[in-house]
């Protein structure tokens, strides 16, 4: 393919003869791309991630980025195994580009704070390689807040020879969104907000890079938000997996019933001409029935949207020597239905059909996704769209399964010593692994486990063919009984109302006798009698731990505050703390100590709390000492009493 800048000055320099014998002095030449410039092996791989910010300096934009490697969703990777289907929130198109890639990246995010990505890539043509070109794919969404051009979020692509330090402008450009559409460009259905955002669906550039060999050759994508951190941009991108100086078409079969020739992608218009430069068609793609004879030439002019390209014009010969190899890829493994891409990268003007189609998610496309419920083989036929250069290939994808099922046999939670237990089982397999709390079990790899103690559990699970897949996660909890306690002794007055309390730990709780009690299945029931009781109280958790513990009420005719005349706090567990014992009082106001000297000792409001002999956690002598108490009893009433005690050591 030879390409010249002006095509009407063609047209009066050339007469048909040169015109023809240029034809013929084309040859039809493919090329290997350099290493992953297409993004195919999974990895930025070969290509360098910037990250950094951008800014408005004296009334222009400057992006400042650094080398930084590939960063977390800022340089992120596509898969078409994954990511089928998926398209972007804002323009509806899809995240791997459709040219047949397995993997395309998105550059930026829609996270706005001024940030600038980049990723670059730089090869150098081989010396012997004159003819030489590539095509580079992208589609871009960012907001138009209508900022000054300098605020603006953007995206820009630079095309260099670094040899001579000379940008490639045909194939270099700036997005800039400033109040209007650009060509090309869409407002998404889906802002999001208030601001607008503009879409440029997947569009293709071709690079003409003839008469460069030896050359070194940088690509550089750049996306930047707005310099208000306010406003996002960003794009993605892709490399076509072919370098060919053909048009898609140019080459075709012998027995083909129609050529469909289509020049390069990513213009916004085309003129088709024979040789004698007379219009026979204006579409990228232009169809014959039948094909030309061998050796037939035509060009077309191509004009790219305003701003974004230069015009050219592009010239091809028609040959009749294509020979089609079906890839159906290469045998390999689905795990547990996984999908597994088979087939190869697809190829402009061929068609693609699978057989059988059960487990395909489309069984026309090159490199379809596989998830069989049984090992099958996968025919691909291949043609030309012509029709002709019929050819076929097979790949086996085994289907592995692992049953990831998992039992419990037993308790998911129980009591120790209630004779329960919780055992986890799996159905056999290769290897098991069992996790506690997402550790590794010390020895646990058998398609049973006994838990024996609280905690999450799983299994992992694999297989000889490599596969490995995870059960559910599922709890176990394993409970210990507390020991049972003594409640401090109640004072309830005769026939008048006292609140009584549990400890609040378990689901339910038993009252025994439910004799002179409201509710005896509360956790506080209300008491009124006139008579002395013991109460043993059953606290049942939900795991059937079940706890028992003692509470003594003694009736007294009228509500009093009682406190003994001397303690002794020497650690022995007895008297060891002035205390008041409130005998038909429901709320204590406040409980007072002081010395001989007035000074405030000790003070709480909370009914069993006490003194233990020490101030700022000095111990203090021998010492009388004076307290005053007050509360309200359960009649209503406001009972204040007050004396002194003894302190002894």
């Amino acid at each position: 393919m030879l390409i010249f800048s002006d095509f009407n000055e063609r047209l009066i320099r050339f007469t048909s003869k040169l015109l023809i014998a240029c034809f013929y002095c084309i040859s039809a030449t493919a090329q290997t791309c350099p290493y992953n410039i297409d993004f195919e092996t999974g990895t930025f791989d070969g290509w360098t991630c910037y990250t950094g910010f951008t800014a408005a300096v004296n009334g222009q934009n400057v992006i400042t980025i650094s080398p930084s490697g590939p960063v977390d969703n800022r340089h992120t990777m596509y898969s078409y195994a994954k990511n089928a289907g998926e398209v972007d929130q804002y323009g509806g198109f899809p995240v791997v580009c459709p040219n047949g890639s397995n993997y395309s990246i998105r550059l930026g995010n829609n996270l706005a704070g001024t940030q600038a990505e980049g990723v670059s890539y730089e090869f150098t043509i081989p010396d012997n390689q004159n003819v030489f070109s590539l095509i580079y794919n992208y589609a871009v969404v960012f907001q138009d807040p209508n900022h000054r051009p300098e605020e603006q979020p953007r995206m820009e692509i630079e095309i260099k020879n670094l040899t001579d330090d000379a940008i490639i402008s045909c194939s270099s450009f700036t997005f800039i969104p400033y109040g209007t559409l650009l060509p090309g460009f869409f407002e998404s259905p889906n802002p999001q907000g208030d601001t607008p955002v503009w879409c440029k669906d997947w569009s293709a550039v071709s690079v003409n890079l003839n008469g460069l060999a030896g050359k070194r050759i940088r690509l550089f994508f750049k996306t930047a938000d707005c310099t208000f951190k306010k406003h996002f941009g960003y794009a993605y991108i892709d490399v076509n997996s072919e370098c060919s100086d053909e048009f898609v078409g140019a080459q075709y079969c012998p027995d083909d019933t129609a050529v469909n020739l289509t020049a390069p992608f990513g213009y916004q218009a085309y003129t088709w001409f024979n040789s004698a430069f007379q219009t026979i068609g204006t579409q990228q793609t232009i169809h014959f029935a039948p094909p030309p004879s061998a050796g037939t030439t035509v060009a077309v002019k191509v004009e790219p949207y305003s701003g974004y390209g230069c015009l050219d014009t592009l010239y091809a010969k028609l040959i009749d020597t294509l020979r089609i190899i079906a890839n159906a890829g290469r045998d390999t493994i689905s795990c547990n239905h996984s999908p597994v891409v088979i087939g190869s990268n697809a190829k402009p003007g061929y068609v693609y059909s699978w057989s059988p189609t059960v487990g395909l998610n489309n069984s026309t496309i090159a490199n379809p996704i596989a998830t069989p419920d049984v090992t099958t083989s996968y025919i691909v036929s291949t043609r030309h769209d012509g029709g002709g250069c019929l050819n076929t290939d097979t790949v086996l994808v085994k289907a592995s399964i692992i049953d990831s099922s998992m039992t419990l046999i037993g308790k998911a939670m129980y009591c120790l010593g209630n004779n329960d237990s919780a055992i986890l089982q799996v159905k056999p397999t290769d290897n098991i692994q069992w996790y506690k709390d997402n550790f590794a079990v010390n020895r646990g790899d058998q398609p049973q486990y006994r838990v024996l103690k609280s905690g999450t559990y799983y299994a992992q699970l694999s297989n000889k063919d490599g596969c490995i897949i995870a059960t559910r996660k599922q709890d176990v909890l394993i409970d210990q009984a507390r020991p049972g306690i003594s409640y401090p002794v109640q004072y309830a007055i005769s026939e008048l109302p006292l609140t009584l309390h549990a400890r609040d730990f378990g689901a339910s709780a038993d009252w025994s006798p439910p004799m002179n009690l409201d509710d005896p299945s509360d956790f506080n029931p209300v008491f009124k009698g006139t008579t002395d009781q013991l109460y043993t109280i059953t606290i049942r958790t939900n795991t059937g731990c079940e706890t028992v513990d003692t509470q003594l009420v003694k009736t007294v005719s009228h509500a009093d505050i009682y406190v003994p005349t001397a303690f002794t706090p020497n650690g022995d567990g007895l008297n060891d703390l002035l205390r008041p014992t409130l005998m038909g009082i429901k709320e204590l106001h406040y409980f007072r100590i002081y010395n001989r000297w007035g000074q405030l000792l000790f003070e709480t409001k909370a009914n069993g709390a006490g003194w233990d002999g020490t101030l700022n956690g000095t111990r203090l002598p021998t010492q009388v000492v004076v307290w005053i108490a007050e509360g309200i009893g359960v009649d209503g009433n406001v009972y204040s009493r007050k004396g002194t005690s003894t302190l002894m050591r």
